[in-house]
This record gives structure tokens, C-alpha cells and sequence, in this order.
């Protein structure tokens, strides 16, 4: 039974049971509460998986994404793994043919130099806004160009060690800008020209580093317009490698 006590309820046990309910009401909501973070631990995880496994080529452009066999090679159930696919899905790194399984998106050369286009559109303006921000980095800033200035003068770093540093630095300046929209703009179109940062166009290690410390110089000079310029001048030429690269394979 229950009495109203101003605007609480008040619930009213028989004498002797109310511990025995409290711990079974605290025992089934504890168990709910660790099978959700659980399921979100497992979700998360096939995601990130199956994301890595798409970019770095372990299932390159067209493969077939079965969720049963990609369960038993996670070494999870199923529903973690169409979970995943719906979230690659929305990223476009997963295509879903009318009728048949989801694939992995074959991202063609036009939609490369769109995504380009659009990411120098987005990109500039977040460089310049970065530059002019209340509050920049400046640690992390120092930090990075202190890297990609050893990467010019030192041992070249693997693809992957580029790959990281390479999004470190644009999620970074994305992100000071203040704009999470943009940000996630940003985040999601690098992520589609991925299959061009795996180390197939050498000859932009070394230009792109440079840029990269021009466009963090910039932004720690609180020069709006010349970030942005250095920005255009970066993605401009990551475009100009990508058609090379192109060219001597068709």
C-alpha cells in the first residue's frame, strides 16, 4: 500500500520484507544496467573493428558483409555486428544493394574529387575560424608540428603513424573552431578518402608535412586568412597526388 505524503509517495512495505524487495528491486536493476553497457561495449567495438578492418584493406571495396561470418571472426553474436554495419552504413563506408547483402563502398574517382571539394570547402573555413578562436591548443598545436617537423628531417613514421597524426591535427583544428557540426562534417568526408592515406601516394609524405606546420603556424599566429590559404594549398595538392596516382593506373 501506498499514502501520499505532500507531493512523494510514500510506499509502505509489510514488516520483515522490505529489505528482501529493495535488494531484489537493486539486484535486477544493477543486471539491467551492466546487460545494456555490455551490449553498447560489444556494439562499439565490432564497430571500431570492422571500421579498421575496412580502411586498412583487411576487407577491401565490394566484399560481401555477412553478419554470421563476421560474428564468428569477431568472436561476437550477430546483433553487435548489424549494428555495426548500420552505423558504417550511415558513415558510407557500407553500400546496401537493393535486394542483396551490404557491402563495402566503392568509392569512385568522381566522388573522391567531390569529397575533396567539399572537404576544401569546409576545412578552410574551420582553419580560419581555428586561427581566430578564443582559446587555441597551443600545446597540442606545438606538440603536432613538432612531430611533423621530425617526420621532414628524420625516419619516415609507418602509414599508419602518419594516418593518426594526419587526423589528429584536422579533427584538432575542427574542433577548436567551436562548430561540432562541422567537426562531424569533417570527421566523416576524410574518413571516405581513407583508401588514398595508406602510403599509395609517397611522393606527398614530405609536401604534406610542410603544409601541415604552414597551416599550424598559421593558426598560432592568429592569421585567419593565411590558415585558410595554407588549408586550400594542403587539400589542393592532396587532389593534385590523388589524379597522378590515378593516371598511372588506368
Amino acid at each position: 500500500m501506498h499514502c501520499e505524503a505532500g507531493i512523494r509517495t510514500v510506499y509502505i512495505f509489510p514488516e520483515g520484507m522490505v529489505r528482501h524487495d529493495l535488494a531484489m528491486i537493486v539486484r535486477t536493476s544493477g543486471a539491467a544496467m551492466n546487460d545494456s553497457s555490455d551490449a553498447s561495449t560489444l556494439g562499439q567495438s565490432a564497430y571500431a573493428r570492422l571500421r579498421q578492418m575496412i580502411l586498412a584493406g583487411a576487407l577491401p571495396a565490394g566484399t560481401r558483409l555477412q553478419e554470421q561470418a563476421l560474428a564468428e571472426r569477431l568472436g561476437v553474436s550477430r546483433t553487435p555486428v548489424r549494428e555495426a554495419i548500420g552505423r558504417l552504413h550511415a558513415e558510407g563506408l557500407v553500400a546496401r544493394p537493393s535486394g542483396g547483402a551490404p557491402v563495402v563502398h566503392r568509392i569512385t574517382v568522381s566522388e573522391v574529387m567531390e569529397i575533396l571539394h567539399v572537404r576544401r570547402l569546409l576545412e578552410c573555413d574551420a582553419a580560419r575560424q581555428a586561427a581566430l578562436a578564443p582559446h587555441l591548443p597551443v600545446e597540442g598545436l606545438l606538440e603536432l608540428r613538432s612531430v611533423f617537423r621530425g617526420f621532414c628531417e628524420g625516419e619516415r613514421p609507418t602509414p599508419e603513424e602518419h594516418i593518426a597524426f594526419d587526423d589528429r591535427l584536422h579533427r584538432l583544428i575542427a574542433q577548436t573552431c567551436g562548430s561540432n557540426l562541422l567537426s562531424e562534417l569533417i570527421e566523416t568526408l576524410k574518413l571516405k578518402t581513407r583508401m588514398f592515406d595508406k602510403g599509395s601516394i609517397p611522393e606527398r609524405f614530405e609536401p604534406g608535412c610542410r603544409e601541415h606546420i604552414e597551416i599550424i603556424d598559421a593558426v598560432l599566429a592568429r592569421d585567419g586568412d593565411r590558415a585558410a590559404a595554407a588549408m586550400h594549398v594542403h587539400l589542393e595538392g592532396a587532389r593534385a597526388g590523388i589524379i597522378a596516382h590515378l593516371s598511372r593506373l588506368f
